[in-house]
């Protein structure tokens, strides 16, 4: 093999490794990029024993009176039996309740109690300064440009 066919040390050829660099990796900068925003809202997170996935129920229960749970997890991007442990967590807090479908026994629908609610709040003052400085230094208008390109990328998954 010429050496001008290798990406790296390994001898692997350029083809097997796309993109070579994986700061041009779009799969792994999203998960970079996703650790620098969480590592401001964690701390928030952990003094009301809260884990990341935990708070994503919260915030999609939030913004609707009840949800279907399959809905929950695809919303949260969470697998259903995650969702099972996190649900039994959260309803043992009285941060939501779940209720049986009355013709499917099958379905279960959540929503956020007032306790949650209060919590959203509590977590959403304590995290504001953080999220201010963020937007700041990001740029308000670069921000909305991202927002507006994940879910674009997100949009891409109802055309498979």
């Amino acid at each position: 093999m010429k050496s001008d066919e290798t990406a790296g040390a390994h001898g692997l050829p350029e083809d097997s490794l796309l993109p070579r660099d994986t700061r041009r990796s779009l799969p792994l900068m999203m998960l970079r990029a996703r650790e620098v925003v969480m590592a401001r809202f964690r701390p928030f997170l952990m003094q009301h024993d809260l884990s990341e996935q935990q708070w994503r129920v919260l915030r999609v229960l939030g913004e609707v009176d009840q949800m279907d749970s399959r809905e929950v997890a695809e919303r949260a991007c969470l697998m259903a039996p995650s969702l099972t442990r996190i649900v039994r967590a959260l309803e043992s807090r009285s941060l939501i309740v779940k209720r049986r479908h009355p013709g499917d026994a099958r379905r279960i629908f959540l929503s956020i109690t007032p306790a949650g609610i209060a919590l959203i709040h509590t977590l959403s003052r304590a995290g504001r300064a953080s999220f201010d400085d963020f937007r700041e230094k990001f740029g308000e208008e670069r921000l909305e440009l991202l927002l507006d390109m994940l879910s674009d990328i997100v949009a891409l998954r109802q055309e498979r």
